[in-house]
């Protein structure tokens, strides 16, 4: 909402300052036409980039407290091999062939400072990969690998720019990685969330309940 009210009020106050330039110009008020006609470029290019950011924005979800990321259920398919069915929280689902004895969630998380927090910006979050791992360093080595993008970059990465740029934006008080990762079981399914501190994963049923009890 905080966006959303500022790309509102620089691009009114651009068309504003373009309205009065185009008056000025015909008038043949040069300087005052030129002044109003740069105000209101930079006005709506501000209103641009902002409107970009919030764009961007909207593939991270806000993150309060704990909040649901999706689950994940597994059916085993072979020796070291496992389906995956992903199903977030909107109801929408992915399907994964993993190799190896464990699963992996990875995410991206955006901190902000607590004077963004006041005025209504949370830390936000937004899985990127899931990936299957071995139990013995020996096969991590030599076996197969899968790994998958859970959320392709789009034209605008907000989170290379602010990496990029953040000695500039001080709003942001930190970005960082975090992942989670449980074993694989044929029926086993977990409940993956997400907190202000990383991702964190629980079994649901006693299929996952049991492969964590064995779990070394």
């Amino acid at each position: 909402m905080t966006l959303q009210a500022l790309i509102a009020v620089f691009g009114l106050a651009g068309i504003l300052f373009l309205i009065t330039a185009l008056r000025r110009f015909r008038l043949r008020h040069m300087s005052g036409g030129l002044f109003h006609g740069i105000s209101a470029l930079v006005l709506l290019l501000i209103a641009t980039l902002l409107l970009i950011v919030s764009v961007n924005l909207r593939t991270y979800q806000r993150l309060t407290n704990e909040a649901p990321a999706g689950e994940l259920q597994f059916a085993k398919a072979g020796p070291h091999q496992y389906n995956g069915v992903l199903t977030y929280p909107d109801g929408e689902v992915a399907y994964f062939p993993l190799s190896g004895d464990e699963w992996q969630i990875d995410a991206r998380i955006l901190k902000w400072t607590p004077i963004a927090n006041l005025v209504g910006f949370d830390t936000a979050f937004r899985l990127e990969r899931i990936s299957g791992r071995y139990s013995s360093i020996e096969d991590e080595r030599s076996q197969p690998r899968t790994v998958y993008d859970l959320h392709p970059p789009g034209a605008i990465d907000l989170w290379a720019l602010v990496h990029d740029y953040h000695r500039w934006l001080p709003w942001f008080d930190a970005l960082y990685g975090s992942a989670t990762y449980l074993p694989m079981a044929d029926g086993a399914l977990y409940d993956i969330k997400a907190s202000p501190s990383g991702l964190l994963a629980r079994p649901l049923n006693q299929a996952a309940r049991d492969a964590v009890g064995a779990w070394h």
